[in-house]
C-alpha cells in the first residue's frame, strides 16, 4: 500500500498544483496511515483538458477494442484483490473477510461484464426509415463515496469506458488508496493516456470544481441526498447530463406465513454487513402484531453473533465505522431512539467491550419503533435496525412507503407469487424477493429521493450513451 504524491493525469502520475494534503485514518486505531494530494480546481481543470483530449480517440475506438481494455483492467483488478482487500480494510474498516469477497471481488466481476457488453451493446439499431446511434456522451465527472470505494468507481468507470466516453474521477477523501491503486491497474492495463482521471481531494473543492467544470458533459455522483441536491442544482445550471445514486431509508416486509425466523437473521446480516454503511440496507423490519414479539427476540439473538473487533481478524464479521464524523453520527441516532421512546433490545451507542479506540459501534436493535420516529424516518448509515409492527397488508405497504426515499426493499412470503404482487407495489427502484440474490446485470437505483438513473448492466451503460437518429 503506497500513496502516491501526485495526480494520475493523462496516462502518468504529475505533482498537484496545490500544496494541501489530507491524511488517511485508520478508522480502527485511529492513526494516520498516508497522506494523498488535496486537489485544486487546477487539477481538476489539468484532468478535464486531458480526459477531453483523449476524447475524440476514444470515442472512435470500435466497442469490441474498448471491451478488451476493460477485460485486461479486469484481469489486472483480479491479480490485486488481496492487495485491494487490505487496502480497503486499512482506511475503511471493513473487515477482511468481507473485503476479499466484496469490496475486491465484486468489482472483478462487474468489470467483467462490461467488457462483454461492450462488444454486444446495440449501438446502432433500425428503426422505420431511420438509423439510431447511440454514442458517448462525452466527458464524464464522477464523484464516489468512502462506503464502497472500489465497487462505485467500477460501476461508473467501466459503463463509461465501455460507452466510449473519458472520465475525471474525484474518490472520497476518506478512501482515496483504493482509488489510486484503481489508477495504478487502469495504467497496467493499457488504458490509453487521458482517457482515465484521478484527482484526490475534497468534495467542496475538488468535487465542486468537478461539478461546474464546462468541459464535463455528465456528473455521476453517489452520496448522501443533500450533497446529491446540490450537484444536480449545479449539473442543472450547466444544461450537463446528471446521474445520481442518493440515500436510502429501506423496509423488509415479512409477511404472515413466511418463514421469520430465516427473514429476521437475513436482515440482522445486511443491516450488519460494512458496519450498516449501505445506502440499501434494510433498516426498518416490518412485521405483522401477531408475531412482532417473537420477531424483536429473533432479532436480538442474532445481533448478537455480530461483535465488533480488529477488521484484520479473518473471524470478526462488523469492524468499525469510517471516521469520527460518522461515530458520532450512529451514536446520536441510537441516543434519540431511546430519547423519542423507541424500545432498546440489543446494542446503544456505549463503546463496545475492549475498543476504546477506534469508531466501533455496537450492531443495535430498537422494538416500538412507530414511523414518525427519528430512526424510522432519516437515514443512519450504521448498523441499526428497527423493528414496526402492522396490523394488515395495507398498513404494511403505506409505512414502507412512506418515506422520502426510495432505494431498496424487501418482502417476504409463504408464497413466491404473494411475495412479488406485493414487491410490485413497493416504491423502490429494487427489491428482494423471499431473499432474493444481489445480480450485477440487473439495473441498480432509486425511486423518489434516492436518485435519478441506474447503475450496473445495460441499464448502467445506457446513462452514458446520447441519441442520435439519422432519417433516410
Amino acid at each position: 500500500m503506497i500513496a502516491h504524491d501526485g495526480m494520475y493525469i493523462g496516462g502518468s502520475w504529475r505533482p498537484a498544483v496545490g500544496t494541501g494534503t489530507i491524511e488517511v485514518v485508520n478508522p480502527a486505531d485511529e492513526q494516520v496511515i498516508a497522506s494523498v494530494p488535496a486537489g485544486s480546481a487546477e487539477d481538476v481543470d489539468a484532468a478535464v483538458a486531458a480526459a477531453r483530449a483523449a476524447l475524440p480517440d476514444w470515442a472512435a475506438t470500435p466497442p469490441a477494442l474498448r471491451g478488451e481494455r476493460i477485460a485486461a483492467l479486469r484481469d489486472q483488478l483480479a491479480a490485486r484483490q488481496d492487495e485491494i482487500a487490505a487496502t480497503v480494510t486499512a482506511e475503511l474498516g471493513s473487515p477482511i473477510g468481507f473485503a476479499t469477497r466484496v469490496h475486491a471481488g465484486v468489482p472483478v466481476a462487474v468489470a467483467g461484464s462490461y467488457a462483454e457488453l461492450a462488444g454486444t451493446y446495440a449501438f446502432e439499431e433500425r428503426i422505420g426509415n431511420s438509423t439510431v446511434l447511440h454514442e458517448p456522451v462525452g466527458v464524464v465527472g464522477a464523484i464516489t463515496p468512502w462506503n464502497y470505494p472500489l465497487h462505485q468507481i467500477v460501476n461508473k468507470v467501466a459503463p463509461a469506458l465501455a460507452a466510449g466516453c473519458t472520465i475525471v474521477l474525484k474518490p472520497a477523501e476518506d478512501t482515496p488508496l483504493t482509488a489510486q491503486l484503481f489508477a495504478e491497474c487502469v495504467a497496467a492495463a493499457e488504458i490509453p493516456a487521458g482517457v482515465f482521471n484521478l484527482v484526490t481531494g475534497l468534495g467542496p473543492v475538488a468535487g465542486q470544481a468537478l461539478a461546474e467544470h464546462p468541459g464535463v458533459d455528465l456528473v455521476s455522483f453517489t452520496g448522501s441526498t443533500a450533497v446529491g441536491k446540490r450537484i444536480g442544482a449545479i449539473a442543472g445550471a450547466g444544461v450537463k447530463r446528471v446521474a445520481l445514486e442518493l440515500g436510502g431509508k429501506s423496509a423488509n416486509v415479512v409477511l404472515p406465513g413466511a418463514d421469520l425466523e430465516k427473514a429476521v437473521a437475513a436482515n440482522v446480516a445486511d443491516v450488519c454487513r460494512n458496519a450498516g454503511q449501505s445506502c440499501n440496507a434494510l433498516t426498518r423490519l416490518l412485521v405483522h402484531a401477531d408475531r412482532y414479539e417473537e420477531a424483536v427476540s429473533l432479532a436480538a439473538a442474532a445481533v448478537a453473533a455480530f461483535v465488533p473487533g480488529d477488521p484484520t481478524d479473518p473471524a470478526v464479521r462488523v469492524g468499525p465505522v469510517v471516521n469520527a464524523k460518522q461515530h458520532a453520527r450512529v451514536r446520536g441516532y441510537i441516543d434519540k431512539g431511546v430519547e423519542e421512546g423507541a424500545r432498546l433490545v440489543a446494542g446503544g451507542s456505549h463503546a463496545p467491550e475492549g475498543r476504546d479506540k477506534g469508531y466501533f459501534v455496537r450492531p443495535t436493535v430498537f422494538a416500538d419503533v412507530t414511523p414518525e420516529m427519528t430512526i424510522a424516518r432519516e437515514e443512519i448509515f450504521g448498523p441499526v435496525l428497527s423493528l414496526l409492527k402492522y396490523e394488515d397488508e395495507e398498513e404494511a405497504l403505506r409505512i414502507a412507503n412512506g418515506t422520502e426515499y426510495g432505494l431498496a426493499a424487501a418482502v417476504w412470503a409463504a408464497d413466491g407469487e404473494a411475495a412479488a404482487a406485493f414487491a410490485r407495489r413497493l416504491e423502490a427502484g429494487q427489491v428482494e424477493v423471499n431473499g432474493g440474490r444481489f445480480n450485477i446485470l440487473a439495473p441498480f437505483g432509486g425511486y423518489k429521493q434516492s436518485g435519478v438513473g441506474r447503475e450496473l448492466g445495460a441499464h448502467g451503460l445506457a446513462e452514458y450513451l446520447q441519441t442520435k437518429s439519422l432519417q433516410f
